[in-house]
This record gives C-alpha cells, structure tokens and sequence, in this order.
C-alpha cells in the first residue's frame, strides 16, 4: 500500500474514523469531569548520609548511598510505620472506619494494620537520582486529610528511625551492663588472689628485694672467685714447701730464716777458722759445735714453722672458699625463690591487668552505647511540610483529551482499516493492479469533460484570418 491508498481510504471511511474520534474523545472528557477529584500532598526528607553522627562520630561512606536510600523507602513504605501512621492520627477511632473493618474483616485482625495497609495503597515514595531528598507523597479525597497523612508519614518514619538505631544500642548496653558485673566479678578475684599471695609469702616488693638478693649473690660470686684464687695460690706454695722446704721462696723469704741462715753461715765459718788452729776436743771448738747445732736445729724448727705457716694459710683459704661456695648457693637458691615468686606474682598481676583492661573496655562501650540507647538524634530531617493542595492531581481533564484525540485517532483509522479490509473497494488504478494483477492502459473519469481543440494553434489562426 502507497501513500495514495492510505489517504483514499481516510477519504472513503471519514464517517467511521471521524464518529470513533468524537466518541472517545466526548467520552473521555465527560468521564474526566465526573470522575472524583483526589488531591496529592507531598513532604520532602533530607537524608544527611555523609553528615557525622554526633554521637559515636561515624560517617555513613558514600558506596552504600543506593542501599541506603533503598532501605529508607522501604522503611517508610513498611507496616509498622503505616500503622504507627493510623494509631499516631486516630483513624481507628472513627466509627466509620470501624465499621468498615468489621464489614470486610468481621473484626479479625489488627485495625491499624488494616489501615495501614489502605494508606500504603495510596502511598508514593520517590528517592531522587541526584541528591539525597525523599519525596512522601500520599492521594487523596481531601487535600487537608492528604497533606495531614503525608506529614504523619514523614513524622513517624523519623520517629522509627530513631527507634531502630536506637533499639540496637539499648539492647548493647544491658549485654555490656552483664558483662561488666562477670567482669568486675573476675577482677575482684584476680585482686583478691594477689592480695593473698602476697600475704603468705610476706612479699611487699618483688623487684626490689630481688634486686638487693642479686646483688649480694653477685658480691659473693666474686669474693668466691678471688678465694678460689687464692685457695689455688696457697696450694701450690704448700706443695712446693712440702717437698723442697729449704728451697721454698716462701720458706727463703721469711726474715727469721734469713736470720738464722745467716748465723748458721757465721758459726760455719768460725768452726772451719776453729778447726785449723785448734783441735776439735778444745773447749773452743766444742763451743762452737755445740752454737752451731743449734743455731742449725733452731733453722730447721723455723722452717717447719713456716712450712705449717704455709700448709695453714692453705687450709683457711680452702675453707674460706668452702664457705663461700656454700654461701653461694643459698643465695643462688634464694634468687631462685624469688625469681619463682615474681613469676607467679607476675601471672597473677597480669590476670589482674587483663581483668582491668577488659574491665576498662567494656565499660567504655557500655558507656558509648547508653549515651547512643538515649540518643534522639537523628541525620533525617524533614525538607519540606505537605500543604494542603489547591489543585485536584487527578483527573488531569487537559491531559487525557490530549491521550484521547491520540488513542481516538487512532481507532478511528483503525477500524476505518477494519471496515475497508471487510468491504474492499478499487480506488485508484493502483488497487487494480494489485487486486486484478493487469496492467492498466487508461484511466476513464466518471465526470464528462469540455471538449478540446485538437488543431494546432497555427492552423487555427489560419482559418480564423479567412
């Protein structure tokens, strides 16, 4: 079908098309002016979800923004906030309405539930795409009533809000409140076996008294090590006068032996002098035996002395080091005790910090979570309040007589389509064509035309000069 047809068949079904426009189109209007006039009040949320709470100071990261505004809408969309919407504006109360619920429910059921659930029927939220702004909107009879339950919503959603943030931290603070009593519990304990420790082991403090016991096993230590010292000396020079007396330097040094070496040396050289000028049973000479034996006896009897002298120094100093080894050990054993002491000490201090730290943190979110349980704060808040309406948002008269000239047009050619398909009719040459599949030579018009000169304009002026 060209352009030449569709507009042949327009021509030829005008009636149809033109009856089907006017009748909806009449229709239309006389339904809009009928139909009951509902007014919708609207109220605008500002969502501050990038405002810090000032409570416990977090910010709401940007990443949840579209679950955050989903969950909003839902929540003013919800159940609870509908029927708190009801209970909160004392719709239940009207005898109408409770009429009503007993005819469509036989007073089964919760009334502000069922309410509720009529509002959300005429309840319309619309987060906006580009800012953080809500719009509660709500259709009604009565633009007063409509900007009264679009304001109750908007209301009573704050109010929820603030309850479900707040319902969470109450219930916090009572767990955090029982765990602070087990755990003052556990302290008082961990304090109370300290504080006993200490008293049976008469311990006031640890560090210091093992600092003083350190340092006395460090000074016996060393006095150890110089009578070990010593001990090894005294040993070696009794052993050498042990077996050389005469020879020991020890022996050789003492003045009294050197004294009496001396005299020995005198009394030898005065026998030898003696001897070659007198003979040895001269009194003289016998004298000077005799000196001489016992100047060597007296020698001999000092050397054994100092031999004893030597062997004695070696034997204190043996027992001085046996003494101060056994003087070691106790003390070693009393660091030993100590340092035991302090490990226990130190567990059960650590028991009791580890209480108190737990303690001090529980405590410290029980506090955060009372003040956020007690909290009326909130980061929404009400943009702009619905007024009553001055206009009717539906019906839109203007509107749908613009909708119905198009839907109108629209039948009307397609039943004038309808019409023609059933009652097909030649209406150009072209129908021929299609329908008759033969070519078409001429074309003879129903309407008689004025007859033409079919003479050339020349032999015309010829004939009308003669």
């Amino acid at each position: 079908m060209n352009l030449l047809q569709f507009f042949l068949i327009l021509k030829a079904r005008y009636r149809i098309i033109l009856a089907t426009f006017l009748l909806v189109v009449i229709t239309t209007a006389v339904v809009s002016l009928l139909w009951p006039k509902s007014y919708t009040a609207t109220t605008s949320l500002l969502l501050n979800y990038k405002g810090m709470d000032p409570v416990t100071g977090l910010t709401l990261p940007a990443q949840l923004m579209p679950g955050y505004m989903a969950t909003q809408v839902d929540i003013i969309q919800s159940q609870k906030v509908a029927a708190q919407v009801v209970a909160k504006t004392g719709l239940g109360k009207s005898p109408q309405a409770q009429a009503q619920f007993q005819e469509a429910t036989e007073g089964k059921g919760d009334i502000n539930t069922w309410l509720g659930d009529l509002l959300l029927k005429n309840i319309d939220v619309k987060p906006s795409r580009e800012s953080s702004i809500i719009e509660v909107s709500f259709k009604g009879a009565d633009p007063n009533f409509s900007a009264a339950i679009a304001n109750a919503f908007a209301e009573t959603y704050l109010e929820t809000s603030i309850q479900l943030k707040v319902e969470p931290a109450q219930k916090a603070a009572g767990y955090f409140g029982q765990q602070i009593k087990a755990l003052r519990d556990n302290l008082e304990a961990a304090q109370s076996k300290l504080s006993k420790y200490q008293q049976d082991k008469g311990i006031t403090s640890v560090d210091d008294r093992l600092d003083v016991e350190s340092s006395r096993l460090n000074e016996l230590s060393a006095q150890l090590s110089i009578a070990q010292s010593q001990t090894i000396d005294a040993q070696s020079r009794n052993s050498s006068a042990q077996r050389n007396a005469a020879n020991s330097p020890d022996v050789s040094l003492s003045p009294v032996v050197q004294s009496l070496k001396i005299d020995v040396a005198r009394a030898e050289s005065k026998l030898a002098e003696l001897s070659q000028r007198l003979s040895k049973n001269h009194p003289q000479y016998q004298s000077t035996v005799s000196e001489l034996d016992n100047l060597k006896s007296q020698l001999r009897q000092e050397i054994q002395r100092t031999t004893e002298n030597i062997s004695g120094t070696a034997k204190i100093g043996q027992q001085r080091e046996a003494e101060l080894k056994q003087q070691v050990a106790i003390q070693k054993a009393k660091v030993l005790e100590l340092n035991q002491l302090r490990a226990e000490m130190t567990v059960l201090q650590k028991d009791v910090e580890t209480a108190q730290l737990a303690m001090t943190a529980v405590t410290q979110r029980f506090s955060q979570t009372s003040i956020e349980g007690q909290s009326n704060q909130s980061d929404i808040s009400i943009l702009n309040v619905a007024q009553p309406p001055t206009n009717p948002s539906s019906p839109k008269v203007f509107m749908n007589i613009l909708i119905a000239v198009f839907l109108g047009s629209l039948l009307g050619i397609s039943l004038g389509f309808l019409a023609e398909l059933a009652d097909r009719r030649v209406r150009s040459k072209d129908d021929l064509i299609d329908i008759l599949e033969v070519p078409v030579f001429a074309v003879i018009d129903g309407k008689p035309k004025k007859p033409t000169n079919l003479l050339p304009r020349k032999v015309q002026q010829l004939l009308s000069a003669a």
